[in-house]
């Protein structure tokens, strides 16, 4: 279960924009990588603060969390980085680049503060990759967990990502002294400006191949086959868009991993159809089941469900199993099963049949009768869908 983004940065629910940012800064100073090297929980503790940073100094992602949790963000909140998955799902090229003016460059020593696509001994980030899965009904109302085999980059195991035959065929790039960055000063008007940028040598690595890998020709990465587990949350529709972060392309040479985009796409069902959140449902009946009532078995999302035709029902009648539709991704709310009754008219009768309707028609409980306090069909469906 995710924590409370309020617990994760120590912070109450009232607090201002400027105390949590404040709160968010010393918490990522605890947790970061340059000062807990290696240290994967304080990594993971780092990415974690800045997804509840990312969420609650935002005012509209802020407002959708107090009022409904981790539920109300769904599958677009929290930007597209870790869309419905999250959970220290950000990469830290992200934070870095979007957060990075929270710290100032003294902190990261001029060369974090900018981002960028690059990081010191990386190659430049790997390419998204979108993938479709397929639903059925009953996989949509409940949530599932899918496990699916993606083709793509993986890391080179020959050289572990480094792209180099042997350690002996790394240096240090001559040009940005391992930095992977290089300044540039300017005379302006106002002075002297100085710019940093990628380092053009070794393309941001910070390292130079002598020798590169046989298996990855020193690329540091090789075609290949993943398994990948996700999540998909409940309530999903018909070509919405989630991302799983960190499971697209690897970069090169121990670049960030790229996103895996995951599109929904619903299988038919053969007896009921979507709208919206509701289920519908066309129920045909015998006019003699209309006239008389009847218990009756009907499909759902969930299985079989029986419902009670009253004596007289109409064609037309809409009824409503509360409750019985799709959830909402971004919110409590849970739609519902409507049935629409049909009346069958028999298309074939026999000679006894036809005497025997002929029979019923002459008696006065069988003439229409529509009085003025009736309800009309519009009404009756506006307050079917109300």
């Amino acid at each position: 279960m995710k924590r409370d983004f309020y617990e994760i940065l120590g912070v109450s629910k009232s607090a201002s924009a400027d105390e949590i940012k404040k709160a968010y800064r010393k918490t990522a100073m605890q947790y970061h990588p340059d000062r807990n090297p290696g240290d994967k929980a304080s990594e993971e503790k780092f990415k974690e603060a800045a997804e509840a940073y990312e969420v609650l100094s935002d005012e509209s992602k802020k407002q959708r969390y107090d009022q409904y949790g981790h539920a109300g963000l769904g599958g677009a909140a929290g930007g597209g980085n870790h869309g419905g998955f999250g959970g220290g799902g950000m990469r830290m090229e992200d934070i870095f680049e979007n957060f990075g003016d929270v710290f100032g460059e003294s902190f990261f020593g001029g060369q974090r503060g900018g981002g960028g696509g690059q990081r010191r001994g990386g190659g430049a980030r790997g390419s998204n990759l979108r993938v479709k899965v397929k639903l059925n009904f009953e996989d949509i109302i409940k949530g599932v967990h899918k496990t699916i085999k993606v083709k793509k980059y993986v890391r080179c195991e020959t050289c572990t990502g480094s792209g180099a035959k042997d350690k002996s065929s790394v240096t240090t790039c001559g040009t940005c002294k391992g930095s992977g960055q290089v300044r540039k000063t300017t005379n302006t008007f106002l002075g002297q400006m100085q710019t940093v940028g990628t380092c053009p040598t070794c393309n941001g690595d910070g390292n130079q191949i002598t020798n590169k890998c046989n298996s990855c020709k020193g690329e540091g990465r090789v075609y290949g086959e993943e398994t990948i587990q996700i999540d998909i949350p409940a309530g999903v529709q018909e070509g919405m868009q989630l991302s799983v972060s960190g499971k697209g392309n690897v970069g090169e040479r121990n670049g960030y991993p790229g996103d895996l985009l995951v599109v929904i796409e619903e299988e038919k069902h053969a007896e009921l159809i979507r709208e919206g959140l509701n289920v519908l449902y066309e129920l045909h009946i015998s006019f003699p089941d209309a006239a008389i009532g009847k218990e009756v078995e009907i499909p759902t999302i969930g299985g079989k469900a029986k419902i009670k035709i009253q004596p007289g029902t109409h064609a037309g009648k809409i009824l409503r199993l509360k409750g019985k539709g799709f959830p909402s991704v971004n919110s409590y709310e849970k739609g519902d099963q409507l049935i629409n009754i049909n009346v069958w008219t028999p298309q074939h009768l026999t000679a006894d049949e036809k005497a025997m309707l002929d029979k019923l028609n002459a008696s006065p409980n069988f003439k229409p009768n529509a009085s003025k306090s009736d309800k009309s069909f519009f009404d009756k469906i506006r307050e079917a869908f109300s």
